[in-house]
């Protein structure tokens, strides 16, 4: 049987309180039964040490136990009196009395408190369970067979001992209407347990329900996100971990919706991409097709630059979604990234010089640098930067490449000449199929997918690319990547 998460945490609820009462009520009965058997102890101890005292006196008196051991009366009245001295004697209840009529000097305690003490659940009171012993061990009052496992409490005479009293064994309480107190405190102990479980219970039911409210909402959520309604949200209310929680699955909805968003966006960009060569190229071959254009070598050298100028958008689109997904290989090695950049830019010098462009190298790194990359996938990095400078810029300016470097990164600057880019556009400026309007155009070849390609290729390699304006009013692309030995910028 599969338990719903409300019952599990009612039970766990109840369970711990239900354990903490127990503990408690066992604690408390074990340390009340604890201080209760300290007390008669301490009461007993007490009492000992007072008809001590008292047959100290009487042997003070007489000089010695001979007239103790025959006289039964004063055996026990010093005993059982209550009042200090000789002469209360005769002030004895009447139980009492009748044990000291029948007794004999070795029949002590008398055969009928024995037989008491093994027939009935009441304790023996102390004075019954004490034997005089004289200072050589012989007993004064008191049966041989009784005196194993006694305890021997000293009577002692200005210091000098004169004899002792052994104490039979018994039971922890001292009488009946002690035990009774016990037993009444510990039912009180048991019903106050009850009534707390049944109060833990109930607020075990309330906590229960409110904790688990949020969680049936998250459910819920969860569930509407799954049949694809990205619009969902949970009601979130706290700082705790639940509210937290709810937080998290609003930024997971918030998330996917984005997500969903721009899969759309960029579903619909790529089909608008792929669609404008396609249809050009059609209307094209329709123009052969109706013989409104000569089939010709220039007819079909302009079919063969529509084919290719696809082929590279769909090789973009690949490049890209590859990156965006992660899936582009990188094959790492140790290597020279500027020295990449410097063979990079030998070979579109003479690219730049037929579009009558300047392309500048500068320098300031005064000694080769090292860093874990593929030197192919950094070389695609910076071809894109240099064909969007070699295909934007006008003629007659240039573009300015400068090598530098923190403790902890390289950093390559490109910065070219005008036109540049609105700073409105800057943030965009690596989305992809972003293309600002204006001088970068669609016309001038560009799909709008370099930079979002350089941006992945980038953070890849654990570097990091911004931009914004050059001082020669055109674009300032910056690049720091991380070198060996040194924390990702």
């Amino acid at each position: 049987m599969s338990l719903s998460i409300r019952t599990k945490l009612f039970l766990a609820l109840l369970g711990t309180s239900t354990l903490v009462v127990v503990a408690m009520l066992a604690f408390m009965g074990w340390s009340f039964e604890r201080g209760l058997v300290e007390l008669v102890q301490g009461r007993e101890q007490r009492r000992i040490e007072t008809i001590a005292e008292r047959l100290a006196e009487v042997y003070r008196a007489d000089g010695g136990w001979e007239r103790l051991r025959n006289d039964r009366r004063l055996w026990v009245t010093t005993l059982f009196r209550r009042e200090a001295g000789r002469g209360m004697g005769p002030h004895l209840p009447g139980p009492h009395r009748r044990m000291r009529d029948l007794m004999q000097p070795g029949d002590w305690p008398p055969p009928r408190a024995l037989g008491r003490r093994a027939s009935e659940a009441a304790p023996l009171p102390v004075e019954l369970r004490l034997m005089l012993l004289d200072a050589e061990g012989d007993i004064v009052y008191g049966r041989p067979e009784l005196l194993a496992g006694t305890s021997r409490h000293a009577v002692a005479l200005d210091g000098v001992r004169i004899g002792a009293l052994a104490l039979i064994p018994g039971p922890s309480a001292a009488d009946l209407g002690e035990v009774q107190f016990q037993a009444r405190h510990l039912r009180a102990l048991g019903l106050i347990a009850l009534g707390m479980l049944g109060l833990s219970a109930l607020v075990a039911l309330a906590l229960a329900r409110r904790l688990v409210r949020p969680v049936q909402g998250f459910q819920e959520t969860a569930r509407r996100l799954a049949r694809g309604d990205l619009a969902a949200r949970v009601a979130t209310t706290g700082d705790d971990d639940l509210g937290r929680l709810g937080g998290d699955l609003n930024t997971l909805a918030e998330t996917l919706e984005r997500n969903e968003l721009a899969r759309r966006r960029w579903a619909a960009d790529i089909s608008h991409e792929l669609r404008t060569p396609l249809t050009l190229l059609r209307a094209e071959l329709e123009a052969l097709q109706d013989g409104v254009r000569p089939l010709d070598r220039a007819a079909v050298d302009a079919l063969h630059g529509d084919a290719l100028r696809l082929g590279r958008l769909v090789d973009d689109l690949h490049d890209l979604s590859m990156t965006d997904l992660g899936a582009q290989s990188y094959h790492r090695a140790e290597i020279d990234p500027a020295q990449v950049l410097r063979n990079d830019l030998d070979a579109y010098g003479p690219r730049f010089s037929a579009a009558g462009l300047g392309l500048t190298l500068e320098d300031r790194l005064d000694s080769p640098v090292r860093m874990h990359a593929d030197a192919q996938r950094l070389s695609q990095l910076f071809g894109n930067l240099l064909r969007n400078s070699l295909r934007y810029t006008d003629p007659g300016g240039g573009l300015t490449v400068t090598l530098g470097r923190t403790a902890s990164s390289l950093i390559i600057d490109f910065q070219d000449s005008p036109p540049g880019v609105p700073e409105a556009a800057l943030p965009r400026l690596f989305e992809r199929l972003y293309r600002v309007e204006g001088s970068r155009s669609r016309d001038t070849g560009g799909a709008g997918l370099g930079l979002a390609i350089a941006r992945n290729i980038c953070e890849a390699h654990g570097g990091r690319i911004e931009a914004c304006p050059a001082p020669q009013g055109g674009l300032w692309i910056r690049i720091a990547l991380p070198l060996l030995g040194g924390p990702t910028p």
